[in-house]
């Protein structure tokens, strides 16, 4: 593979270099004490906040079987999975660094254990990010997304075992294709079992698909935005994470995945399921791009899945994904609103359960419009001309959508979901033809710095406007000038005071977290580590060989690949596949087809050689000499091939620009 350019003992070089002054009051991690102006702001939140009822904390309560008294997932190398621990701090009122509503979400998320939801429907709720929810058959369990990881899946099936009994698993359910609700899969069941018949895997029909190509082809720098979202090297204190708004955190350990043996596609669909009747709803392109949400009749009892959920939830989401449709995920809610009318309870993927019907028909109604109402308005106020900042600066939720806790921005915004429905209408361009063509950041910020009289006179500026507590004003004039000196260390150490600031006004975790990420990189650089690709093995070996080949397309270097001219032929003998692959015109062509007799050279490999390579468990030398391997033709031309693909980044700089190749 390609060598980086920049040395891990460069990037050891220029953290030295860039050292931040330490701020009076600053704590252990650097983070700075609130000013005086946002503990104005976090005052007339608190004022503006609902009314407690406690309704939230008896629904969150409800039903509690069992509680661990420490919960504290660790992995098989011996780092942590999983820390609920971590977050006992969370106590009494709202200090000044958290914003007063998600302090309050995150005390009932800290809600971790064993609960009855109804008769023969339980939850293991705090165990990750995401919900595991048990359903009783008749002979054994429904298991309904297996969480995020391994270690966390094991531990809480461990639990429900130890409380509710040794059952056997007859089927699993997993109702989208985010990571947080199957990659625990393979601690609940085996692919041994499910391919002999003995569990049922059920899911939306794309799955499989969806499941593994968002981890392919943008999973390097997905992976690495995440890290920003959910706040994954942030101290857990006051002035660090405190929660992810969904749940506390996403599992850090081994993911999996089972290979359905059953697709929901259509609405709606019926299925007995060891002796239990499932209505499914089809909910595809909604929260997740394979979605589904159930029924159950005898039990009247509804599973939301993601579509619905104690939060208003991500029309974009700030890791990087496809933009979702506001306008069909509103849809959906209002089908389910018509269809399952009879619902007693209402369960999600996420949270604790709604019970009664009128609460049900509250919380559906109230994220049906919201959805409709963001996507409705955005496109008015787009079409009389504004902007997508402008629109974003206008969208407020009238009162009759603000009287429940369940539509706060705990996790998506106003704000960010208004813009992803003009992105998904209008695309990137505001029709400014300034904002056809701008300059890199790098190259923008020396302008403007410029511009501002030089580096001195806008530290001098920013901090008069730091100190009035016009901080998105001053994080934006910062971030032109930590772009052109990303040494500057009086600049990083401003900006990072600002994130500060903006971190702990933020209702929002995603934007608390990115904000409190920034400032935890000004002050101690990247990120040793990024994300473990080899925790995702078990995940890539059901990944199919197509999938690999779209790798290699994005992974070539087209300047380095201009005037080469390859034929590699691939032969994945464990599952019977060949591909031919083709690199003219500096791009990379595949097609499914027996070898080419022209071919440069042909490699036949099993599909897990190939994951272990994509994962560094193995290097290029290791492939070409492994007994696993056969190559025929030109070993050297089979070198020059993969010495084209370049290597992911896991670990790029995001406040300061990464220098251009």
């Amino acid at each position: 593979m390609r060598i980086l350019t920049i040395s891990f003992l460069a990037v050891a070089l220029v953290a030295c270099s860039r050292e931040v002054p330490k701020v009076e009051g600053a704590d252990a991690a650097g983070f700075s004490a609130p000013t005086s102006a946002t503990a104005k702001v976090q005052a007339d939140t608190a004022a503006g906040l609902l009314v407690e009822d406690g309704i939230d904390m008896q629904e969150a309560e409800r039903g509690l079987i069992a509680r661990e008294p420490s919960l504290k997932v660790m992995a098989a190398d011996g780092s942590v999975a999983y820390d609920a621990d971590g977050y006992q701090f969370i106590k009494g009122d709202a200090p000044g660094s958290v914003n007063p509503g998600l302090w309050r979400q995150a005390k009932l998320n800290n809600l971790h254990g064993l609960y009855e939801v109804t008769h023969g429907i339980y939850q293991l709720r705090g165990y990750d990010l995401a919900v595991m929810s048990i359903i009783e058959g008749k002979n054994g369990w429904i298991v309904v997304d297996p969480l995020t990881s391994k270690e966390t899946a094991t531990r809480a099936m461990a639990f429900a075992r130890k409380t509710l009994g040794n059952k056997p698993v007859v089927a699993i359910i997993f109702t989208h294709s985010h990571v947080d609700h199957f990659g625990g899969a393979t601690a609940i069941a085996s692919p041994e079992d499910v391919a002999a018949g003995k569990v049922r895997v059920i899911a939306p029909a794309g799955f499989l698909e969806e499941a593994t190509s968002e981890n392919i082809l943008a999973g390097p720098a997905m992976g690495r935005r995440a890290i920003y979202m959910y706040g994954r090297d942030l101290p857990r204190s006051e002035r660090g994470k405190v929660d992810n708004g969904l749940g506390k955190e996403p599992a850090m350990g081994t993911i999996g995945i089972l290979r359905p043996t059953e697709l929901v596609d259509r609405t709606p669909q019926t299925m007995d399921v060891d002796g239990v009747e499932f209505i499914f709803q089809y909910t595809p392109g909604s929260e997740a791009p394979a979605e589904m949400t159930f029924y159950l009749p005898a039990k009247k009892a509804f599973c939301g899945a993601e579509v619905m959920s104690r939060t208003l939830h991500n029309l974009y989401t700030l890791r990087g994904a496809k933009v979702r449709d506001a306008n069909r995920w509103s849809g959906y809610i209002d089908d389910a609103i018509d269809r399952f009318p009879d619902s007693e309870v209402m369960f999600f993927s996420h949270h604790w359960p709604v019970f009664g019907k009128d609460r049900i028909a509250a919380l559906m109604k109230d994220q049906r419009d919201t959805y409709r109402y963001i996507h409705d308005q955005t496109l008015r106020l787009a079409n009389q001309g504004h902007g997508p900042r402008e629109i974003a600066e206008q969208i407020k939720l009238p009162k009759s959508l603000t009287r429940h806790w369940w539509n706060r921005d705990y996790y998506g915004t106003v704000k960010h979901d208004a813009k992803a429905v003009y992105q998904m209408y209008f695309g990137w361009y505001d029709a400014n033809p300034a904002s056809l063509d701008p300059l890199p950041r790098a190259e923008q910020g020396k302008r403007y710095v410029a511009f501002m009289g030089g580096a001195a006179n806008l530290l001098k500026q920013a901090q008069v406007s730091f100190d009035a507590g016009d901080y998105r004003w001053v994080a934006e004039v910062l971030s032109h000038l930590v772009a052109a000196e990303p040494k500057n260390g009086a600049a990083r150490s401003l900006l990072a005071q600002t994130y500060d600031q903006l971190g702990y006004r933020a209702e929002s975790t995603a934007w608390r977290n990115a904000y409190l990420s920034g400032a935890y990189e000004l002050r101690h650089g990247e990120p040793e580590k990024g994300v473990n690709l080899a925790n995702a093995t078990e995940l890539l070996n059901q990944t199919v060989p197509e999938q690999f080949m779209q790798m290699f397309q994005v992974a070539l270097n087209g300047p380095d690949a201009e005037d080469v001219a390859l034929t590699i032929n691939f032969d994945f003998r464990d599952v019977n596949e060949q591909y031919v692959v083709n690199i003219e015109n500096a791009v990379l062509h595949f097609r499914k087809a027996p070898p080419a007799k022209n071919a440069n050279a042909t490699l036949a490999l099993t599909r897990p050689m190939l994951v272990k390579l994509v994962t560094k468990q193995v290097g290029i030398k290791d492939v070409l000499t492994s007994p696993d391997l056969k190559i025929t033709g030109s070993t050297l031309d089979l070198i020059k091939f993969f010495s084209l693909l370049d290597k992911p980044d896991l670990v790029f700089p995001i406040v300061t620009p990464k220098p251009l190749d």
